[in-house]
């Protein structure tokens, strides 16, 4: 007999591969809140599995333990994805304020040294 705590944990594991599928960013915050709600989820259900365990759940577990591990990679790229939007978007908000206005970086003491003396 399996725990449904742990059939649980499963479906969540599978939920959240599918969630980090999901890449669009017209729907990347509704993929974080259901990210976060399956990792709340599971951490509530963390506390209900406990030893000892059957020889079915220790399967299970062994199972599970690979599947975190895809998961684990899963949420690293799908922050890694993330943080190279953000990162793309700032870059883009410095560019276009250059080019608005190019000579705001330029330092102006007011003098001006001629070379051709």
């Amino acid at each position: 007999m399996i725990r449904p705590a742990m059939i649980r944990w499963k479906e969540a594991a599978h939920q959240l591969l599918s969630a980090t599928s999901r890449i669009g960013e017209e729907q990347r915050d509704a993929v974080i809140d259901e990210i976060n709600q399956l990792l709340d989820e599971r951490d509530a259900l963390q506390t209900e599995i406990v030893a000892p365990f059957t020889p079915e759940e220790e399967q299970l577990g062994k199972d599970l333990v690979a599947l975190e591990k895809e998961v684990a990679a899963a949420l690293g790229s799908y922050t890694k994805l993330i943080r190279s939007d953000i990162t793309a978007a700032q870059s883009k908000k410095v560019h276009v304020k250059s080019y608005v206005n190019p000579y705001g970086k330029v330092a102006r003491d007011g003098t001006f040294y001629d070379t051709k003396q």
